[in-house]
């Protein structure tokens, strides 16, 4: 997943670009997905700071998180441009009754599919064997378009979670 990953970023946008990660408490369906992608894509064409266009991206990816990009080489984002974003999101969540901010529910990919899982969770989760130290965990942390590439899909030894469940 991780070539894929890479090759459905674009290319065009600078190796530092911002990122921000929505993940969804449920999938969506295929209907669903299409209409994410295009509210996204009509907002990252009309995105903009302070009256100048941003370069932005956004996609729904494994049917559940949105990940939104903003090449800041040309424009920068402004609190204003991010208080936008923030609104489509939310708007998203209201218009399909799921919640894109709850931050302790976690993500990982088991047998090719996302699993969620409460963080309060883990430790029971690995215990019995649904992850281990190889599973691979969504780690939407990352802030820039290299560490998207480079960060986001890693093995949860790899991760901050190493040390939570003391793997390190």
């Amino acid at each position: 997943m991780t070539q894929d990953l890479h090759q459905l970023l674009p290319a065009d946008f600078h190796p530092a670009s911002r990122v921000w990660i929505y993940q969804s408490n449920r999938p969506f369906n295929e209907q669903e997905v299409l209409e994410i992608n295009e509210q996204l894509h009509q907002f990252t064409v009309q995105w903009q700071a302070h009256g100048a266009p941003v370069k932005g991206w956004g996609q729904l990816l494994f049917n559940q998180v949105i990940v939104l990009m903003a090449d800041e080489s040309a424009t920068m984002v402004s609190g204003c441009s991010t208080d936008s974003s923030v609104r489509i999101i939310k708007s998203m969540e209201n218009q399909y009754k799921v919640n894109f901010f709850d931050r302790l529910l976690l993500a990982f990919l088991v047998k090719d599919k996302l699993q969620l899982l409460p963080m309060a969770q883990l430790t029971y989760a690995l215990e019995k064997g649904f992850i281990d130290e190889n599973t691979i965990y969504l780690n939407n942390t990352v802030l820039t378009k290299q560490d998207l590439d480079q960060n986001w899909l890693v093995p949860i030894k790899d991760s901050w979670l190493a040390k939570k469940l003391s793997l390190a």
